[in-house]
């Protein structure tokens, strides 16, 4: 194998790690609901708020 081939093998297996990498502080999303709801985490959706 020449050195040009073996760079070429080593940066694309280094690539995806990298953005991997990257994006690891991402495990948590945020969600907004319409004025007179709230999240229920129960059922993952916005409720409509009665009172």
């Amino acid at each position: 194998m020449t050195i040009k081939t073996l760079l070429t093998a080593a940066a694309l297996v280094v690539a995806p790690l990298v953005a991997w990498a990257d994006c690891s502080y991402h495990n948590e999303a945020k969600m907004t609901c319409a004025e007179g709801s709230e999240y229920d985490s129960a059922s993952g959706t916005c409720k409509v708020v009665s009172g």
